[in-house]
């Protein structure tokens, strides 16, 4: 961990944490031992994926503008077709993006208001992206590591090869750029996982006074 922002003004108790790093870097690994030490965890991935399965929320709204080529046979969105798509055409990208995005953020604030009190942490793949979820959350932290142990571990899932996950990579915000709207960083790589839960725990006591 680098240091940034494990301190709060005395007194005041971090509720909302903005929980963000590239593909292969780690983050759901780290968004479950946060939820161990008491964090309500809001997966925006997870809300996509639910939004455009058989039935979502966003289907129909999708099948209209990409038509039926962006559906699967069972009626889910055909994530490898507009994975195609939107690497080559930002316009596509930002037509899935204006559909998708209100529609999670709905949805997020409607979980985060079960967290009963409970700490916050969203779950963002493009929190540095976006400066919408950067203004509604007290402290960001983002889980890092080198590109081409993203490259390795992205390479391994089923249905990915590292060119893909290349491609991916590429696409998204650069290391630095993360780095730069940080409070904190964990650098995950070469890092056993009692090492990562340690520095999380302090993190955590830190920014929330939670033990």
């Amino acid at each position: 961990m680098d240091g940034l922002g494990l301190s709060v003004s005395p007194g005041v108790r971090v509720r909302t944490i903005g929980l963000t790093g590239g593909i292969g870097s780690g983050k759901s690994t780290v968004a479950q031992r946060l939820v161990a030490l008491g964090a309500h965890l809001v997966d925006t991935d997870a809300i996509a994926r639910a939004l455009t399965q058989p039935g979502g929320q966003a289907m129909p709204a999708l099948a209209a503008a990409f038509g039926p080529e962006a559906l699967t046979a069972d009626g889910a969105l055909n994530r490898e077709h507009m994975r195609r798509l939107t690497f080559t055409d930002v316009a596509v990208k930002a037509r899935l993006e204006a559909i998708l995005h209100p529609l999670i953020g709905q949805e997020a604030q409607h979980q985060a208001a079960l967290a009963a009190g409970r700490p916050v942490v969203f779950d963002v793949p493009l929190l540095t992206e976006s400066r919408h979820w950067r203004a509604r959350v007290d402290r960001v932290l983002v889980v890092d590591c080198p590109e081409a142990t993203q490259i390795e571990r992205v390479a391994l899932r089923p249905g990915w090869d590292a060119g893909g996950a290349r491609r991916v990579v590429a696409q998204q915000a650069t290391r630095a750029a993360r780095r730069a709207i940080a409070d904190a960083v964990i650098f995950n790589d070469g890092i056993g996982l009692e090492a990562l839960d340690g520095e999380l725990r302090a993190l955590w006591t830190g920014w929330t006074g939670a033990s």
